[in-house]
């Protein structure tokens, strides 16, 4: 019986991406213990404030600082391999200088597009009221963290995988339904970021499946690669690089102005850059050029997208709850705040955050996820990682926390299914599936889907309900 060379190929994918979570999962064993330790000091610092006597908002600023701080720290660490494992596991970069691009391009991200979504998160799920008059809103926030981080490190050291962005979400949902009522949240907004949860992996696998299309079409797949390679890669990189300083230069400036003038330089430059690169590798081997080194320039542009999208989005899950946090103190007259107002300097430390958790823990995760996507190549790489940028970056700008992870899991499903289907187109001849054969791949992909549902399905009612208990604890500690 004939097989198509494509036979599993999306079945491989998403082993690989399982042993991907399996090694994240070990890889930050020793923040999961300093989460324990935080956890546990932010306990003993309430009950030492609390028999003190010393003042809720006191008490808020600690807690608040001390596990934002931590999750800053996890979710650098533990994203960092769905910006940059699938470039470093296709041999498009190295270790070293990936980590410092993707911690660069994460803190920009969070200064220049983190806005939106910290803004959501601080007012948009639950009617705090007049924060600045009251210590009830800085005791929300505070107990939606500490349910947030606890379900992440006890879901992460009994190996399930969980988002920070559905955690927090959750924790603010409980905590706020305990302080202000269940009438205060927002349930509308919280259904739609739920179905944002659903549709996002939809919308990246649809767009990765369709840039892989194109690659297979017009580059990776004809005839004459080298032809395809210098006709098609260049205006693509242009285009990326181009839209980008576009979107960049909005969020600068507040809309299109003389600035984009700026933007179609970039991408002039992108696309000339990029030929060049092209034509060098072809007189290196203008017979059979390597797709590695052909798509280099579009993986690194991917990548570093990528680590935009991803800070601007997760940095809210810092960003929003700590800046009620301190829009109540007397911290500095600069960081007090407006409704649905995110100081720079909260975002610029959230972003902070998450590039320490980056650089100090980002190497190991990436070295144990590298083994695992080595076979990612490099077109499926760009795909992935370009797809998931677009999603999570579209999300951001409109001020709603998704989950990297989940996005990109929907990038590798549709690069799988794109590959089936050429391979099939190709090979028309081949011999159709066993029923057995059919029926294994069926519940493989199902286990996956099963997955992501269940973990946005499971993570925000049990982060409610943590962040409930935070909230009750902290509302009974401070007598507020």
């Amino acid at each position: 019986m004939s097989r198509r060379p494509g036979f599993r190929a999306l079945d491989k994918d998403l082993g690989r991406l399982a042993r991907t979570e399996i090694a994240q999962m070990h890889a930050i064993r020793p923040i999961l213990r300093l989460g324990l330790g935080i956890l546990a000091l932010v306990g003993a610092l309430m009950v030492a404030m609390a028999l003190s006597g010393a003042a809720p908002g006191v008490l808020a600023l600690g807690a608040g600082l001390v596990v934002a701080a931590w999750l800053g720290i996890a979710i650098g660490a533990n994203d960092v391999a769905n910006s940059l494992g699938p470039a470093f596991g296709a041999g498009a970069i190295r270790l070293l200088p990936g980590l410092a691009l993707v911690a660069m391009a994460g803190i920009t991200g969070a200064v220049l597009a983190g806005g939106a979504v910290s803004a959501r998160l601080a007012q948009g799920i639950v009617e705090l009221g007049d924060v600045a008059q009251g210590v009830r809103a800085p005791m929300v926030m505070v107990a939606a963290l500490i349910g947030a981080a606890s379900w992440i490190t006890l879901a992460t050291a009994g190996s399930l995988p969980v988002s920070t962005s559905h955690s927090i979400v959750g924790g603010i949902v409980g905590a706020g339904a305990v302080a202000f009522g269940p009438g205060s949240v927002a349930w509308g907004t919280v259904a739609m970021i739920a179905s944002v949860w659903v549709a996002t992996p939809i919308l990246s696998g649809a767009l990765a499946g369709a840039l892989l299309i194109l690659l297979r079409l017009k580059v990776v797949g004809v005839a004459d690669r080298a032809q395809g390679a210098l006709r098609w890669l260049p205006p693509l990189v242009g285009l990326m690089s181009g839209t980008f300083a576009a979107y960049v230069m909005i969020l600068l400036q507040g809309g299109p102005g003389p600035e984009l003038a700026v933007a179609l330089a970039l991408g002039l430059a992108g696309l000339l850059a990029t030929r060049r690169g092209v034509r060098q590798e072809l007189a290196r081997d203008p017979h059979k050029p390597a797709t590695r080194r052909l798509l280099r320039p579009a993986v690194l542009l991917a990548v570093s997208i990528l680590g935009f999208a991803h800070g601007a989005n997760d940095v809210g899950n810092i960003a929003g709850p700590l800046s009620v946090i301190l829009q109540g103190q007397a911290v500095a007259p600069g960081l007090r705040l407006g409704p649905g107002v995110v100081p720079v300097l909260v975002l610029v430390c959230g972003g902070l955050a998450i590039a320490t958790g980056t650089l100090l823990f980002g190497r190991r995760v990436v070295h144990m996820v590298g083994s695992g996507i080595t076979r990612l190549n490099a077109g499926r790489a760009f795909c992935v990682s370009l797809a998931t940028a677009i999603v999570v970056m579209s999300a951001s700008g409109l001020g709603l926390p998704v989950s990297t992870t989940h996005v990109a899991v929907g990038g590798v499903f549709g690069v799988g299914f794109a590959r089936e289907f050429l391979d099939r187109r190709r090979d028309s001849r081949a011999d159709a599936l066993p029923a057995e054969e059919t029926r294994r791949r069926i519940l493989v992909r199902r286990s996956h889907v099963v997955t992501i549902t269940a973990a946005w399905l499971v993570t925000l009612p049990i982060t409610a309900l943590l962040g409930a208990l935070a909230c009750l604890l902290l509302l009974w500690a401070t007598g507020v």
